[in-house]
């Protein structure tokens, strides 16, 4: 009996402790829990959805090959070697991250426009989704292929809602995303302030766009600095691994240690410098 006792009282911790030990992931977090479903969105918002993933995985295997035997021909050394393999195999992502921001950095000052078309075609009386298809020929440049690929959807398949879904897909934007749902909530439910909740979204973005670019510039010093001190280091370890006692010190298990040892504190000093110089970016809560 008193073991049973003890097991009841166990679960019972248990279950009252388990909202803090396991808690509760929203819908977008369990979807790209997957570093796949990760490298999926960032292809996206990079504006290159041809690419596949898997092309992007080979692609990674043969630069991390090819930059592993660039460094060992030139600098005979087998951590060095190995730290080139894994820099190779993460530059092709580093470089998809590094244009998805870019582009989403340069749509940011696009998407007040799109309001304001949606607005200029919720007053003229347009349907919704005649609206939408209208910004494939009057929005911004940056945006209209996205609008044109939902325009073919609308007319093949004339399910609003699953062409918005499609739209958000391609788009992988979170303010996108605010646009579209807000959008869908007016053409579910209904409602006549529509006009007015668009005025403000486009007022707050144009505000936020403002905002965010004075700052960013104000802390680009921050990110110069990070990336000039990790790559410092390294390049005074290429020129000094290129004499042969050193490459033959480097070689030993306390140099593949010290090499180790650097590559990993770099990793980390890097990204710490960068978390302190960016900006948080807003997350996608609709997919």
């Amino acid at each position: 009996m008193t073991i049973l006792l003890g097991l009841l009282l166990g679960v019972g911790l248990l279950f009252i402790g388990s909202p803090w030990l396991w808690p509760a992931r929203s819908v977008a977090t369990r979807r790209l829990h997957s570093p796949l479903d990760v490298l999926r969105e960032r292809l996206s918002q990079a504006g290159v959805t041809s690419v596949g993933i898997g092309s992007v995985l080979i692609g990674s295997a043969v630069l991390a090959i090819a930059c592993a035997a660039l460094c060992f021909a030139l600098v005979p050394v087998v951590t060095l070697a190995a730290v080139s393999f894994v820099a190779g195999f993460a530059l092709p992502t580093i470089i998809i991250t590094w244009r998805a921001r870019v582009r989403r950095r340069s749509t940011r000052v696009l998407w007040p426009d799109v309001v304001d078309h949606l607005i200029s075609a919720v007053r003229s009386g347009l349907a919704l989704p005649d609206g939408v298809v209208a910004l494939a020929e009057v929005g911004p440049p940056g945006a209209r292929d996205a609008f044109r690929e939902f325009e073919r959807d609308y007319r093949t398949t004339g399910n609003f809602g699953l062409c918005l879904d499609a739209l958000k897909s391609r788009l992988a934007d979170p303010v996108a995303d605010r646009i579209l749902e807000t959008l869908r909530m007016s053409r579910e439910v209904g409602g006549t302030e529509l006009t007015t909740v668009l005025r403000n979204l486009s007022s707050h973005l144009r505000q936020e766009a403002a905002i965010r670019s004075e700052v960013e510039g104000r802390q680009s010093w921050v990110v110069n600095s990070a990336r000039l001190g990790a790559a410092a280091p390294w390049v005074i370890l290429l020129l000094l691994a290129g004499r042969p006692e050193a490459a033959a010190a480097y070689n030993t298990p306390a140099g593949a240690l010290l090499i180790g040892s650097g590559a990993v504190i770099t990793v980390v000093a890097y990204r710490v410098m960068l978390l302190v110089g960016r900006l948080p970016e807003d997350r996608r809560w609709f997919r």
